[in-house]
């Protein structure tokens, strides 16, 4: 059975438009998919439907057999299994980094400060961020900023992991950190679905790709074929672009 499966998810916003147009999609327990195609295609909207910070106008979402669209879903308890990582770092700059990732484990989760801190503490080692524990966001560059980000999501032991574009905003010489963080949760069986504009590390970290355009799946396939030798030619077009512009 998948871990998180979508049905006939529908989301529209003002004027009728249709984001998502009956979009389905399966992720399998520690599958990592990778969500491309152009700007406005329903990726980024599709990634806030499942973790709950958009409301569906039609569908269902599943996550481990439990009806997440169901009204009587406490979406609060639904984050708690979901953890989502933003194209902005959304740090609060008056905390340090290790108050930043404890937080939420101490006062929603209702930890000791003791006790979160040490995993917490214990998470910034293995990304080689021990050192800027007391650290101000201000003083880390933005690949450690996202970094960073990324721990906080981790301190809660996800089950599923959505990422939105986490490079975009950085700059190219800090890219290959966070990717490389990216890399090493795939190896330890974390589930993710990231929506990303780089396509080489979309062919290199993901098991599956799914190109979206109109607010659905239109192909979707192992990587070497989906980038390679993809059947639709919407994603030719697409992947064409690409090309011309020296992302692929």
């Amino acid at each position: 059975m998948s871990l998180l499966t979508c049905r006939g998810l529908r989301k529209t916003y003002g004027g009728g438009h249709a984001v998502l147009d009956g979009l389905d999609l399966d992720v399998s327990e520690h599958e990592v998919v990778a969500l491309i195609g152009a700007s406005g295609s329903g990726k980024s909207t599709l990634l806030r439907c499942v973790n709950l910070l958009e409301d569906i106008d039609d569908g269902t979402i599943h996550l481990d057999g439990e009806h997440l669209t169901d009204p009587k879903v406490d979406p609060d308890r639904v984050r708690q299994r979901i953890g989502m990582v933003f194209q902005s770092y959304n740090l609060f700059p008056h905390l340090s980094v290790l108050d930043n990732i404890t937080l939420a484990p101490r006062r929603v989760h209702r930890r000791g400060r003791a006790d979160a801190e040490a995993q917490a503490l214990a998470l910034l080692d293995r990304v080689g961020l021990a050192d800027k524990a007391r650290a101000f966001p201000d003083r880390l560059s933005g690949g450690q900023q996202q970094r960073v980000a990324i721990v906080r999501t981790l301190v809660n032991s996800p089950r599923l992991l959505l990422l939105d574009e986490v490079t975009s905003a950085l700059d190219p010489e800090l890219v290959g950190e966070v990717l490389t963080m990216i890399r090493d949760l795939k190896s330890e069986g974390m589930t993710m679905v990231l929506a990303t504009h780089e396509m080489g590390f979309a062919r290199d970290v993901a098991d599956r790709i799914c190109f979206l355009d109109g607010g659905r799946v239109i192909e979707q396939g192992p990587p070497e074929q989906v980038l390679g030798e993809p059947t639709e030619a919407r994603t030719r077009q697409f992947l064409h672009r690409i090309i011309e512009a020296g992302r692929l």
